[in-house]
């Protein structure tokens, strides 16, 4: 199988989820003996073609600034679109490549990797992270229009899509495919990695990481921990920049007990989350927006406690099952099953067990059978 992925940033080069997951399925199918290229931008140092771990890199454009004051740059999406279809559909045309597997969000490399494809006649399979719907007028305001009109547009585009989560899939079938054609792939993780991540200096007995955005409801768990911190001596560390750390920092110097919490910011070696994970007791995240929520599995790998927001428009009930709590977005709800999580209560299922099925050996394995049953036309 000679498969090629289309993603305008590519790990290491630029760290992130959805890249991240194209390495790691990646690296395994090239390990497999299956031939795998990457076309992206031109992150790295050196020639434009080059190999990393197995995969073919071929930067179809030059680097560039992703965001626009704190969103992304729909210029530079379009730029990459038009930039990668050329060399995309000469070497289709070629019969380089049997399946072309596209990121969605940006949308614009899904559409241009469509067109290059028809050429060919060569599958196209879509890996979708999350469906906005109503979520765009939140984020673009009065544009909201032209941000659903694109998802709208790439849903109905023939195509091959994998979701990471059945709510993700649950949703795009209300704007796209049916359900029935739409598969679900999970994101994972190096559960060993996780396992083995070095432990920090200093340790807390609650950790939050994540983007700090409004539905990540950050605010919501620092109330929370307000109320139980002195009665367990317990102390909170927020991992995470975004355009709420303003705010939640003079949030956080209002709380009573504001010295029992630690605004951690950005952290550049992804280990350093990990550890933090691994030396807490509990890991708390009322986010009520998640496509899947790859840090609820981390922190089960690490074997902490999950609080987290039970919500329709969060995967966190179906990614952590009873391996963790899925709670009502309140304070006092966060506060109950934080106070019970820092007593010792544990879910009745093993964090760890429930972590392994998460692991990129298993997730690769079904991303291969997907893409095989997509060249074969039997999705």
């Amino acid at each position: 199988m000679n498969v090629c992925f289309v993603s305008n940033v590519i790990f290491p080069y630029v760290t992130g989820g959805a890249q991240k997951r194209i390495h790691e399925i990646g690296t395994r199918l090239a390990d497999k003996g299956h031939t795998v290229t990457i076309y992206g931008r031109h992150y790295w140092d050196g020639p434009q073609k080059i190999t990393h771990e197995g995969m073919t890199l071929r930067a179809v454009a030059p680097e560039a600034d992703l965001y626009e004051d704190d969103r992304r740059s729909i210029t530079e999406a379009i730029d990459f679109a038009a930039r990668a279809f050329p060399p995309l559909r000469r070497r289709l045309r070629n019969d380089e490549h049997d399946i072309v597997v596209a990121s969605v969000f940006p949308y614009f490399p899904v559409l241009s990797s469509k067109l290059a494809s028809l050429t060919a006649d060569t599958p196209l399979a879509t890996t979708w992270h999350e469906v906005w719907r109503d979520y765009w007028e939140e984020y673009l305001g009065m544009l909201a229009p032209f941000g659903k009109l694109a998802e709208h547009v790439t849903a109905r585009t023939p195509q091959h899509p994998i979701a990471v989560s059945g709510i993700t899939a649950d949703r795009l079938a209300d704007i796209g495919p049916t359900r029935e054609n739409i598969d679900v792939v999970p994101n994972g993780i190096d559960t060993e990695q996780v396992q083995t991540a070095p432990l920090p200096e200093e340790s807390y007995d609650v950790v939050f990481a994540g983007r700090l955005i409004e539905h990540k409801n950050v605010d919501m768990l620092l109330d929370a921990f307000d109320r139980v911190a002195a009665e367990h001596d317990a102390m909170l560390g927020i991992i995470g920049d975004g355009p709420e750390r303003e705010r939640l920092e003079e949030k956080r110097e209002s709380l009573t007990h504001a010295d029992r919490v630690d605004m951690l910011g950005f952290l550049e070696e992804y280990e350093n989350v990990l550890g933090y994970m691994r030396a807490a007791e509990v890991f708390a995240s009322p986010s009520t927006r998640e496509g899947f929520g790859i840090t609820f599995v981390e922190a089960m790998a690490a074997d902490c406690t999950v609080v987290a927001a039970a919500h329709p428009e969060s995967a966190a009930e179906e990614v952590i099952g009873d391996a963790g709590f899925c709670v009502d977005p309140s304070v006092d709800a966060v506060e109950a099953t934080l106070r019970d999580a820092l007593q010792g209560n544990r879910p009745p299922t093993n964090p760890v067990e429930r972590a392994q099925q998460y692991d990129w050996d298993a997730i690769a394995d079904q991303a291969e059978r997907a893409y095989q049953r997509a060249i074969a036309g039997a999705w």
